[in-house]
């Protein structure tokens, strides 16, 4: 009796076998597109993330978007707790994945974190621009859908930060920019309602709140915002925790 040879596919990818070892791919497909013949030689880092996660390819203006999209959020800066977080890990001598798995756990969270980054892309697919509706929804106290023992309701407006007094430079650059690149219309209508919706609420805009507007222009559900949101934010977490632990054994070796 002959070995039926495994055959390994899922929604999103596709392989086929090389003829002398059934575990090993000859050629492998994401949604149809030869990975190593046509993606790797042809399309950006950028083309290839938004094909992963949408499905198709994205026209020039989404792939430039998501690409600074990464630029934007690839290191949040030391003030950020996800960013402490993996420094902290660094500098204690924690492995690799550790690091990066302390700033996806603090980063995961509703304050600043990919929760409320997935909250935010649900409301824009419900409320769209709506002025007076978003107003409505900053203003009411915001359950956690009977997942208490997961996510406790929220104490701030979602996307928005509590402390800060104005909305800072970085972020209104960013929405200015983002803005001008965007092929829908949430980011041009937050760039000019943000005054708005900042007094309506009494805090700043966040970056969270910014990139949650930019991700549902991308077209991206809710958990698709808040997986790319937990992802792109790691490049700046791992460089600052390879540079605490090169320091710290550096340290130890005197």
């Amino acid at each position: 009796m002959s070995k039926q040879k495994p055959s390994y596919h899922s929604n999103i990818w596709f392989e086929e076998a090389e003829s002398n070892d059934p575990f090993a791919a000859k050629n492998c497909y994401c949604h149809g597109y030869n990975v190593f013949e046509d993606i790797l030689p042809k399309a950006s880092w950028s083309e290839y993330l938004y094909l992963l996660f949408k499905g198709e390819r994205p026209t020039s203006e989404k792939s430039i978007l998501l690409e600074k999209v990464a630029i934007a959020i690839a290191n949040p800066g030391m003030r950020d707790e996800s960013i402490r977080a993996a420094m902290n890990a660094g500098v204690g001598g924690s492995t690799a994945a550790s690091s990066l798995i302390a700033a996806i756990g603090v980063g995961a969270g509703q304050y600043g974190g990919a929760r409320e980054v997935y909250t935010l892309v649900e409301q824009w697919h419900a409320l769209g621009t709506n002025l007076e509706k978003w107003q409505s929804f900053l203003t009411t106290p915001i359950e956690a859908n009977n997942q208490i023992d997961i996510w406790p309701d929220y104490e701030h407006a979602p996307g928005f930060n509590p402390n800060g007094e104005t909305c800072s430079l970085p972020i209104k650059e960013t929405l200015e920019f983002f803005s001008n690149l965007s092929p829908s219309s949430a980011l041009p209508w937050l760039q000019e309602s943000r005054v708005a919706l900042e007094e309506k609420v009494n805090s700043p805009l966040s970056m969270s709140g910014v990139i949650a507007c930019a991700l549902f222009d991308l077209g991206m559900t809710g958990k698709q915002a808040e997986m790319l949101y937990l992802l792109l934010r790691l490049p700046g977490a791992a460089v600052h925790s390879i540079c605490l632990l090169y320091t710290s054994d550096a340290a130890d070796e005197e």
